[in-house]
């Protein structure tokens, strides 16, 4: 399937891309209008883009629709301060709640049920159900159109962060299990960010892999091992020193697998990384 963007409409591309790149964090923002009236919405087109300044960046969009501008964009060009709150799952419904389409002036706060509290260095309010808030001036707003659908980037730099104790970890991070995040997938899907869906990949940063250039052609040509297993494989710095049989973790496996063999030495090593146990699943490869 081949997609040209000029070719289909901007509902059916809008569908396309956000149904692909996903899980999108959301940006639940709060702002003000110059007549201190309160709004908060969540944006799904949203990132953090650097530490020293520390900026984050949302879209309000044009709507698709009828190329209408939303009232989180009208105030923060009236005032722009925003106060951007991660969603936990804990409130993913009152925050679908709040994304309504309310007339101007309406509270979404009120209407989500939210409780309002002021913040220290901006203007808007902040939620204070959420773990982590960002208290943020507007640096700049930058248009990427003027017709239905085109972003309108916010590029908002933090002034002070809120963080719940309750989700800092014994070393004083933040524990992703505790925080227990959303993300927004396409449709009505989302995504929450707990139990199995969290996992472990090593960064190369503190040493350089072998590369899957080098990998074995027996072993970068497996019809069991996958990608995964081949990039667990490549990352390590050299080849482990192989060891008689004897000394393997598990040398009658290792032995009957062999007796059976390429392919079912090649599950035996892949239930070792599924493990996590890359240099015992080298040892059996190389044998």
């Amino acid at each position: 399937m081949i997609i040209d963007p000029k070719k289909i409409p901007v509902p059916e591309l809008h569908g396309y891309l956000l149904g692909s790149v996903t899980p999108r964090p959301i940006a639940f923002a709060s702002t003000v209008d110059k007549a201190g009236s309160v709004n908060l919405s969540p944006f799904s087109f949203f990132n953090c883009f650097g530490s020293n300044p520390p900026i984050l960046i949302f879209s309000t969009s044009r709507r698709v629709r009828d190329n209408t501008t939303k009232h989180t964009y009208e105030n923060i060009v009236e005032v722009p301060e925003v106060v951007i709150h991660i969603v936990s799952y804990d409130m993913v419904h009152q925050m679908s709640l709040a994304s309504t389409e309310y007339p101007k002036g309406i509270n979404e706060f009120v209407k989500a049920g939210f409780t309002q509290v002021p913040s220290n260095v901006v203007s808007p309010p902040r939620v204070k159900e959420a773990a982590v808030a960002f208290e943020c001036k507007v640096n700049q707003v930058l248009p990427t159109g003027d017709q239905g659908g085109a972003g309108i980037l916010m590029i908002c730099q933090i002034v002070l962060m809120h963080v719940s104790d309750e989700i800092i970890d014994s070393d004083g991070r933040i524990d992703a299990f505790k925080l227990d995040a959303v993300g927004r997938l396409g449709g009505d899907f989302y995504s929450r960010v707990q139990g199995e869906s969290i996992f472990k990949v090593p960064k190369p940063l503190q040493k350089l892999g072998i590369g899957y250039d080098q990998l074995p052609e027996r072993i970068r040509k497996s019809k069991v091992l996958t990608g995964n297993d081949l990039g667990r494989l490549a990352n390590v710095e050299k080849f482990p020193d192989v060891l008689p049989f004897d000394e393997s973790e598990d040398a009658f496996s290792v032995h009957a697998a062999k007796m059976k063999g390429e392919e079912a030495v090649h599950k035996l090593a892949q239930g070792y990384l599924k493990e996590g146990n890359i240099e015992e699943a080298w040892r059996i490869l190389l044998a």
